[in-house]
């Protein structure tokens, strides 16, 4: 009998819970998020080329998290294939660049200030028409 397959979303999960336990924080939302950005800056000097994709994936299901329970996002697959947060049906956002460009860039690509932008950018989302013009 096969193995079963394990299923993606708990893994996604499991590593979100692992990093919220390190950073302290007590749930998944915007002061996380800001614990997470001043994390990136305090680990950036000492990451290696060796360990930071694992890092990159284990902090990206952590910001992945926050905004599935922060603005009711859900894990899924992208039109170009990466796994990320869908929101309301238009928005896709890829927690893992995110972190990714925090990591090279810095400060000014804050996860912190991506996530505090979440709000206007699904406001100015299109929405959907729901009749015939």
């Amino acid at each position: 009998m096969p193995e079963p397959t394990p299923n993606p979303l708990a893994s996604l999960t499991a590593a979100a819970e692992a990093v919220r336990r390190q950073l302290q924080a007590p749930a998944y939302d915007a002061d996380a998020v800001q614990r997470l950005a001043e994390f990136i800056e305090q680990q950036r000097p000492s990451l290696t080329a060796a360990t930071r994709e694992g890092v990159v994936t284990a902090l990206g299901c952590f910001l992945g998290q926050c905004l599935v329970e922060t603005f009711g996002g859900t894990w899924a697959m992208g039109p170009d294939g990466t796994t990320g947060i869908g929101i309301r049906q238009h928005s896709f956002f890829n927690p893992f660049y995110r972190i990714s460009q925090q990591l090279d860039k810095g400060l000014p690509e804050s996860v912190a200030a991506f996530f505090a932008g979440i709000p206007e950018r699904l406001a100015s989302a299109p929405r959907r028409k729901n009749w015939i013009s």
